[in-house]
């Protein structure tokens, strides 16, 4: 018996010498055709009504699409009525080319000109099946069966098109030999040739030559292979549009429509965020976005994703995954302490240097060009590290840790996350922010204080005299430094308080304006060889840089009687003297 996997028959592919795609870069945008209200919603279990195709539709245009495959009108008096609607009701602006689809049978044909009557740009899309798989099991008809079904419609089609365009009507012919890449890349160049032919092509009226990747049955790289040896061959080229219609059934819709591009293709079909049958479409968002990255004008606007992702949702009733690229919920968010810190950091060498060029580690697009925010790229879970914690504090409440703060306040959030089995809020970090750095100060503080600067030959000295409370009881202290903070350990050192030494400073503005306020961040040893971090807010800098002191004191005398190294009580020692 054989193995299971043993069933699939392997793509052929294509004997080609000297491919050029891989060597070609995409430089400008395709020719888009959006067929979401086709493809896209004869995909959905529930279709669009009247209404939500109509929202959708102008919000395509508004994005900026120029052709619009709007249905297949010939299939039911729904899809017959919304075509006569749009046209009827004005919906579609004079630059605007809407599409149909139809399959190469006469009455159908037929049915599809009386839908479009009246409108100003119209393409005629017709199709007929042409793989191996599809002629011996679906039509049971040899490759000549197969051209004469294409070339009998292709002949209705001029002959009924010569009528309206004498109404004002200009008509465009787009063919689809379906199941392209599955179908022998002669014959598709033969069937695809003779429609031409048939239709009247030539350079001034192009006939749109579409290559469906129908069932997307090989690596994108065969795919891209199979058009430009159908560019190649095929007569008369300049005489047509070479269009795709890639989907997704492998995972690599996008990359195919990336490759046929490479390969020749001057078009591209799919739909918005890749609905579509089975796995979908190609995603149209994907590719244009993908091509913005690389400094290419995709002639779409998507500046308001959030917009667009609103939209799509209410009239498809379908939502986008949370890792969508470029408009999914998560795809902005850094859980890894190491992303967040390289974001961190990417973000403030942009606003430091002020350069023309979008330079982000692991964001390859500045969320602001697709109408995100900034405020959610780096949420905080248990993976996140120091550099996370600290981002959040500085934009969105403004404080900026120090460098060799920011290790000690990423294991307090890490743990909180822990405990939680979750990612922390903002609000929630700022919390425990608060309940690491202000809470153990509760009675300890800086109550009375005077700073004096005194004039020397050596340099300024400050002269520090105030009252302290330690453990709820207040005392007296004063000394002389060589700044506000020396002055403070000199005063603490005279009331018998030993063992605290000063190591790093840092200070920052809160707020802007006049009724800003000063932040101080000390690190200071304490008496049992650790180190101790302490913040201080005031209106006064020098008053903010001895309550940071203050501070890191009492979260030291906090950890010595949770249990840690013992340390002398600070409020003994601060009494002895005082």
């Amino acid at each position: 018996m054989k193995n299971s996997y043993e069933k699939y028959i392997p793509f052929p592919g294509v004997k080609m010498e000297g491919r050029e795609w891989p060597s070609k870069a995409i430089t400008k945008a395709p020719a888009w055709c959006s067929v979401d209200l086709r493809d896209g919603n004869q995909a959905l279990v529930d279709p669009m009504d009247l209404e939500e195709k109509l929202q959708m539709f102008q919000m395509l245009v508004k994005i900026g699409f120029k052709e619009i495959e709007i249905g297949f009108p010939s299939a039911s008096d729904t899809e017959f009525e919304i075509t006569r609607r749009l046209i009827e009701g004005g919906y579609i602006p004079d630059d605007v080319a809407i599409q149909v689809l139809v399959q190469s049978r006469p009455h159908l044909i037929k049915r599809t000109f009386d839908a479009v009557r009246g409108a100003k740009n119209v393409i005629i899309h017709f199709y007929n099946s042409t793989s191996p798989m599809q002629r011996k099991i679906v039509f049971r008809k040899d490759m000549d069966g197969i051209v004469d079904i294409a070339v009998k419609g292709a002949q209705l089609i001029a002959e009924l098109s010569k009528k309206e365009a004498e109404s004002g009507t200009n008509i465009q012919f787009e063919y689809s030999p379906e199941s392209f890449s599955q179908t022998e890349p002669d014959f598709a160049v033969r069937i695809c040739s003779e429609v031409m032919r048939a239709l009247g092509a030539s350079p001034e009226h192009k006939v749109i030559l579409n290559l469906p990747n129908t069932v997307e049955c090989c690596m994108p790289n065969g795919y891209a292979d199979e058009v430009e040896y159908f560019c190649r061959h095929l007569p008369n080229r300049e005489s047509a549009v070479i269009s795709v219609h890639p989907h997704n059934d492998r995972g690599t819709g996008v990359a195919a429509a990336e490759f046929a591009m490479l390969a020749g293709a001057q078009r591209v079909e799919g739909t918005l965020f890749g609905n579509g049958e089975r796995t979908g479409n190609v995603d149209l968002v994907t590719v244009a976005l993908n091509m913005y990255t690389q400094g290419v004008d995709p002639k779409l606007d998507f500046h308001d994703i959030p917009k667009i992702r609103s939209i799509y949702e209410k009239s498809t009733h379908m939502k986008v995954p949370p890792r969508q690229p470029y408009a999914g919920d998560l795809v902005f968010t850094a859980f890894s302490g190491s992303h967040q810190d390289a974001i961190s950091k990417g973000m403030s060498y942009m606003r430091s240097v002020g350069s023309d060029y979008w330079e982000v580690p692991y964001l390859p697009i500045d969320p602001k060009d697709v109408g995100r925010e900034y405020e959610p790229v780096i949420r905080i879970n248990s993976q996140s590290g120091k550099g996370g914690a600290s981002y959040v504090l500085e934009t969105g409440y403004g404080y900026k840790l120090p460098k060799a703060m920011q290790p000690e306040f990423g294991a307090v959030v890490k743990k909180a996350c822990d405990k939680a089995s979750r990612e922390l809020e903002p609000d929630e970090i700022f919390s425990l922010f608060k309940k690491t750095y202000f809470e153990p100060c509760k009675g300890y503080g800086l109550r009375k204080y005077s700073f004096e600067n005194l004039g020397s030959k050596g340099g300024a000295r400050v002269a520090f005299r105030g009252e302290v409370e330690f453990s709820g009881r207040h005392y007296g202290i004063s000394g002389t430094g060589n700044g506000p903070v020396d002055a403070f350990f000199s005063g603490l050192a005279a009331a018998g308080v030993n063992g605290y030494r000063f190591i790093s400073y840092d200070e920052q503005a809160l707020s802007k304006g006049s009724d800003s306020k000063a932040v101080a961040y000390v690190r200071i040893g304490v008496p049992d060889e650790k180190e101790a971090f302490g913040v201080g807010v005031d209106d006064d800098i020098s008053a903010a840089a001895v309550k940071a002191v203050i501070c890191a004191m009492a979260r030291a005398d906090a950890a010595a009687r949770a249990g840690r190294k013992p340390s002398p009580r600070t409020c003994q020692k601060a009494g002895a003297r005082a």
